[in-house]
C-alpha cells in the first residue's frame, strides 16, 4: 500500500496549523480567563507526563527515572534550554542505572 499520499497530506495539515498561529494571532483576542487555563493545562500536561513515565509494567519505575525526571524538572524551573534539559535527564538516568540504581 502506498503510504505517501496520507503521508503527505498529514505534513500539509501540520504545516496548515503551524502557519496558522502566527497568521491569525493579530485577529484574534484570546480572554484572561482562557490564557490562565491554558498555562494551567500546561501543567496538567506536564504533571500527567511525569505520572507516566514514574510507572513501567504496573509497577514503579525506579529511583533512576524519579531521579532523572527531578533534574529535568530542577532544570525547567531553571529556564534552561529544551536539549540541556533532555540530555541532562537522560544522562542522570543512564549514570544512575549504569552504577546499578534500579
Amino acid at each position: 500500500m502506498n503510504l505517501m499520499l496520507p503521508l503527505a497530506g498529514l505534513a500539509a495539515g501540520t504545516f496548515a496549523f503551524r502557519l496558522a498561529g502566527p497568521l491569525l494571532r493579530s485577529r484574534t483576542s484570546i480572554s484572561p480567563r482562557i490564557e490562565r487555563l491554558a498555562s494551567i493545562a500546561v501543567a496538567v500536561v506536564f504533571v500527567a507526563l511525569i505520572a507516566t513515565a514514574l510507572v513501567v509494567d504496573n509497577g514503579f519505575a525506579g529511583f533512576a527515572c524519579l531521579t532523572g525526571i527531578l533534574v529535568a524538572a530542577v532544570l525547567a524551573w531553571k529556564n534552561a534550554p529544551f536539549v540541556v534539559i533532555v540530555v541532562a535527564a537522560a544522562a542522570t538516568t543512564a549514570g544512575l542505572r549504569f552504577f546499578g540504581v534500579a
